[in-house]
């Protein structure tokens, strides 16, 4: 309760936060509707949550660098960064980078 109010009031807490505070779903998720950037201190499973993730990256398109790979390569996750900006597509993963409606995007 108290990791989860201080998400509310400053997402950046999740960089001091503890790993089990990082591997939350609903804390990391709290983090990275507010600043999508913060995906950065998310636990390696959180980065890999394609939910989580597409929402870190409608908050911050750059937000993708922190994604897993698998996420990488979701073509929505993509779809959304690189429609905010099309040079995210270089962090996109290879299938993704070979997929003609986004790079059309």
């Amino acid at each position: 309760e108290i990791v989860m109010t201080a998400m509310h009031n400053s997402g950046s807490a999740l960089k001091h936060a503890s790993e089990e505070c990082k591997n939350n779903r609903e804390i990391v998720m709290a983090a990275v509707r507010q600043h999508g950037k913060l995906l950065e201190f998310a636990s390696a499973e959180c980065r890999n949550d394609p939910e989580i993730v597409l929402t870190a990256v409608q908050n911050h398109s750059w937000a993708l660098r922190h994604a897993s790979e698998q996420c990488k390569d979701n073509r929505e996750i993509v779809m959304m960064a690189v429609q905010q900006d099309g040079a995210t597509l270089e962090l996109a993963g290879d299938t993704c980078k070979n997929n003609p409606d986004i790079v059309m995007t």
